[in-house]
């Protein structure tokens, strides 16, 4: 009985462990899935974002997206307006989430509310108040269209840092929960003024915080829509001219984009990773220097000397390589081929439409003995006064025939004046 019960037990855990599994796998699958194909569809030389059919591996969409002059002036718009916003969101962020940390705590619940609230307000009416705002002041000083109250760059920029900053206190605050305030004691104690606490201590401590919340702050602006569509104005950004692109239509080139953005992203990535570790092991070492366990501290090497770098930048060349020669090799060739292959398609069916239609029209023959079908209701009954001129045999005889000579009855004087008139007549 026990050992029927502990194979029960092993076989529901391994269950258990397989469906985890599998839940880990649809996870991954469903989050990563659309770039993948969105990245496949980057090399295939169809004029339509797709993974199949499969034409040809083809890196032309990237020349076509550095030819692309709106896409590029967006580009560098979004990258201006988002230095702009971690200019000014993150230092307004480390001042809210320093004053949070100094007030009564009491107080402390009601400030929370008040910073954070921007972040509930839907981007549609933070673009619409920054708008609306600005071009209020621009009256009330009497300012031109010129003037900066109405320009794109720096209403994006206000408006966006509106409700970024709250995602960078947000940062700062968990960063400055850990901190000891006892330090900045000490260091006021031994001497030191507020501004020399600040740079020496309390900066110092907020370094990782300021990186994260300057990456969070810049990708915040540089995939925000909903604000910028109302407060760039007559200039435009990535995502504006993507969303008007999507409206009439794209091509691979925005895929082509895609797959340079989530390069860099990776890359940067790996890079933050590898100089992380290596302030970590700086940190060890430093902390066996104090503890005399180690006398002397190993030379670092330089990052790009780094075994985990140099593999990234090998695997990125290779990359690099391997698509810009995969796909300028025999591609004409290859475009050459599936424009042949599918005209050959389009007239085999062409061909086959044209069977099908030839056969539909075709009158079924009736065999020996059998009655003939009965005419349709439009010859038996001829109420239009027309005749059987527009019979199907009578057509093919008018074919056969050839045109008819002049004064020949062989259209039952259907055209003459005189029968127009009667049927005029007839139909009033």
């Amino acid at each position: 009985m026990m050992a029927a019960l502990r194979d029960a037990v092993v076989r529901g855990g391994l269950l258990t462990r397989i469906g985890l599994a599998l839940f880990v796998a649809c996870f991954f699958v469903y989050l990563f899935g659309p770039l993948a194909l969105m990245g496949i569809t980057a090399f295939n030389s169809s004029a339509f974002p797709r993974v199949s059919p499969w034409e040809c591996f083809s890196a032309e969409w990237f020349a076509v997206l550095r030819n692309d002059q709106a896409l590029v002036e967006g580009l560098r718009n979004s990258v201006l307006i988002g230095i702009g916003v971690v200019a000014l969101a993150v230092p307004i962020g480390l001042a809210g989430a320093l004053m949070l940390m100094q007030i009564n705590r009491r107080v402390r619940p009601w400030y929370y509310t008040v910073v954070i609230s921007p972040i509930l307000v839907p981007g549609v009416v933070l673009g619409i108040s920054t708008l609306v705002f600005w071009d209020r002041i621009g009256i009330m000083f009497n300012a031109g269209h010129e003037t900066f109250f109405y320009n794109g760059f720096f209403l994006t920029i206000i408006g966006q840092a509106t409700f970024i900053s709250a995602y960078s206190m947000l940062v700062f605050i968990s960063r400055l929960q850990r901190f000891d305030p006892a330090l900045e004691e000490a260091a006021l104690d031994l001497g030191a003024t507020q501004v020399q606490t600040f740079r020496k201590v309390l900066l110092p401590f907020l370094k990782p915080a300021i990186a994260s919340a300057a990456v969070l702050a810049f990708l915040a602006s540089f995939e925000n829509y909903n604000t910028t569509v109302f407060t760039i104005v007559s200039e435009s950004t990535l995502t504006t001219v993507l969303a008007g692109k999507v409206r009439y239509g794209i091509n691979p080139s925005i895929s082509a984009l895609a797959v340079i953005i989530v390069a860099v992203t990776l890359l940067g990535a790996a890079v933050f990773e590898v100089v992380k570790r290596r302030e970590q092991k700086a940190a060890r070492e430093a902390e066996k220097v104090a503890r005399g366990e180690v006398q002397t501290r190993a030379r670092r090497k330089p990052l790009l000397l780094e075994p985990a770098m140099f593999l990234i930048l090998a695997v990125f060349v290779a990359g690099l390589g391997t698509v810009y020669f995969a796909g300028t090799v025999g591609v004409e060739e290859c475009k050459a081929a599936v424009k042949e292959e599918k005209r050959r398609v389009a007239q085999e069916r062409v061909r086959k439409l044209q069977q099908q239609r030839m056969f539909q029209r075709a009158a079924p023959v009736a065999g020996e003995g059998e009655a003939a079908p009965a005419a349709p209701k439009a010859q038996r009954e001829d109420s239009s006064g027309f005749g059987s001129i527009f019979a199907p045999q009578n057509l093919k005889e008018q074919v056969e025939s050839g045109p008819p000579a002049a004064g020949t009855e062989s259209f039952q004087g259907i055209f003459a004046p005189e029968n127009l008139e009667s049927q005029s007549g007839a139909g009033q």
